[in-house]
C-alpha cells in the first residue's frame, strides 16, 4: 500500500473540505394551510402534498 510522504498541512485540507459546505433547506408555504414546510415533502402541519390529503393528520 502507498503511504503519504509528508504530511497534509492544514492549508491543503482546507482547500480540499471548501466545497464540503451544505446550503440551507428551502422552505415553502402550503397550498392548503400556509404553513412552512420542505420542498417536495407532505405537509406536517395538515398532511397535504400536491393539494391531496395523502396522510390524515392525528387528532391529540
Amino acid at each position: 500500500m502507498p503511504n503519504p510522504k509528508h504530511k497534509t498541512t492544514k492549508s491543503k485540507v482546507g482547500m480540499r473540505r471548501s466545497h464540503h459546505h451544505t446550503s440551507p433547506l428551502q422552505a415553502v408555504k402550503c397550498d392548503k394551510c400556509g404553513e412552512l414546510k420542505q420542498a417536495h415533502t407532505v405537509c406536517p402541519a395538515c398532511g397535504s402534498y400536491k393539494g391531496e390529503q395523502v396522510v390524515a393528520k392525528k387528532e391529540v
